[in-house]
């Protein structure tokens, strides 16, 4: 029979790949001189709110329904995650045409702006978010962030239905 991880031990290493991912991040923004459009932004903050329910989770140990309760939030924050990075990418694959003016950064949104509003204008994007700087195997950086999203999902969804 194989090797399936507790439950806790799940939740650990979801709390590390999130810790990859964001440590990745940094890298890039602080060694590679790749800045976070304000959509990056908020795909890290949703990293790091899908890590620290993992992290809570694994020093937690629930029981049965706590864990559900626990992979639910976590696959939540990893929907949210997976909302943002989609539009990222849906932003990078439109015609030139039909992207967005560029605007001023998002310090200056918040500096300016209601949250509410801030929220809405990042949702629509602007012309740094369609800016494709970074690729890896022929996928873009959000593509990839998409992609860490669904699999933390997967296993945050795994958790919420496994029998054990």
């Amino acid at each position: 029979m194989p090797y399936v991880p507790s439950p806790r031990l799940t939740f650990l290493g979801l709390f590390l790949m999130t810790g990859v991912a964001m440590l990745f991040a940094l890298w890039l923004q602080h060694y590679q001189n790749l800045e976070p459009c304000p959509l990056c932004v908020f795909q890290r903050v949703a990293m790091m709110a899908t890590g620290a329910l993992a992290l809570i989770a694994f020093l937690h140990g629930p029981g049965r329904t706590g864990r559900r309760l626990y992979a639910g939030l976590v696959f939540l924050a990893t929907a949210g995650g997976m909302v943002v990075a989609g539009r990222h990418v849906w932003l990078q694959h439109l015609p030139p045409e039909q992207v967005p003016a560029c605007g001023p950064g998002l310090d200056y949104w918040l500096d300016t702006f209601p949250l509410q509003e801030v929220m809405a204008k990042v949702f629509r994007g602007s012309g740094e978010c369609a800016v494709i700087d970074w690729t890896f195997l022929g996928l873009s950086l959000p593509a990839w962030t998409l992609a860490v999203f669904v699999a933390l999902g997967g296993v945050a969804l795994w958790q919420l239905l496994r029998r054990d």
